[in-house]
């Protein structure tokens, strides 16, 4: 994805980029999208530093620091829309912190309450990797900061 739009990428270009045959790599994912997905669990939501986050409001830290130093990725991931794209995956990713980040004291939540936050951090992050000359990692967590409730 890094010289390619990931359109024009077939499972074949990647096969053959990665010494693997067709069969192999559709025994580990379901088409090219679900290998971004895997990527960005790999390196980020499924990590140790990760997985030790004690609070939402770090863990919105902490993703922010990955996604800027691995903007040039995003930038495209976030381009991809569709079924199984990552957009889908991020915000499925995203909701548990979200859902924690703004509930009061363990009341029920609406759904609405919850997608309405969900499509605002989700469109944030997705702005912020698609602008060319983004605010880096801190300023764009302060703005959040300013904007959202973040405990």
């Amino acid at each position: 994805m890094e010289h390619t739009p990931i359109e024009k990428i077939s499972v074949f270009d990647i096969c053959e980029a990665c010494e693997m045959n067709r069969k192999s790599f559709y025994y580990h994912f379901r088409d090219k999208y679900d290998l971004v997905n895997w990527i960005s669990d790999f390196e980020f939501f499924r990590t140790p530093e990760i997985a030790d986050v004690n609070s939402p409001l770090d863990y919105i830290e902490r993703l922010c620091v990955y996604l800027y130093a691995n903007r040039s990725f995003y930038n495209r991931a976030f381009k991809i829309k569709g079924t199984n794209s990552f957009c889908e995956h991020f915000r499925e990713k995203l909701s548990p912190v979200v859902a924690e980040l703004i509930s009061d004291n363990g009341d029920d939540m609406s759904d609405f309450r919850l997608d309405f936050y969900l499509d605002a951090y989700c469109g944030a992050f997705e702005r912020w990797m698609r602008t060319k000359d983004c605010d880096d990692d801190v300023s764009f967590f302060q703005n959040l900061k300013n904007c959202f409730p973040l405990k």
